[in-house]
């Protein structure tokens, strides 16, 4: 299952393939990351077709998480990936903007990988 991870700060991607080491050695996920919206949108365009779930921090300088999600909802409905989106703890504002948006799922920093993989393993069994 391939996870694009989006997030504007470079120590995301080391710590999601540390914490993740079992499972991608095991072939059950294979991340790719990407430092901006914009990034994250240049990539789906290549590769949208692989791309099961997208995990997108909302704050992120030039396009926001939510602009993301937008363009990924009104783009890419055929299949359209599972969006988690992931914000600073107790950031109601953008929560309800990022339901209403159509993400999926909803994360808050720092990020608790337990109830990540928990949520991952959901949307693999259930997808």
């Amino acid at each position: 299952m391939k996870i694009l991870v989006v997030d504007d700060e470079a120590d995301v991607q080391p710590l999601f393939l540390q914490r993740f080491r079992k499972e991608i050695r095991n072939h059950e996920y294979d991340f790719d990351f990407a430092l901006s919206g914009e990034q994250a949108l240049e990539y789906l365009e290549e590769k949208h077709s692989e791309v099961v779930i997208i995990l997108s921090d909302i704050n992120m300088p030039g396009m926001s998480g939510l602009e993301l999600l937008t363009t990924i909802r009104h783009d890419y409905d055929n299949p359209p990936p599972l969006v988690m989106m992931i914000t600073a703890y107790g950031d109601e504002e953008n929560h309800r903007s990022a339901l209403e948006k159509g993400a999926n799922d909803f994360l808050t920093k720092p990020l608790d990988f337990n109830l990540l993989k928990e949520k991952l393993n959901k949307a693999l069994h259930n997808g």
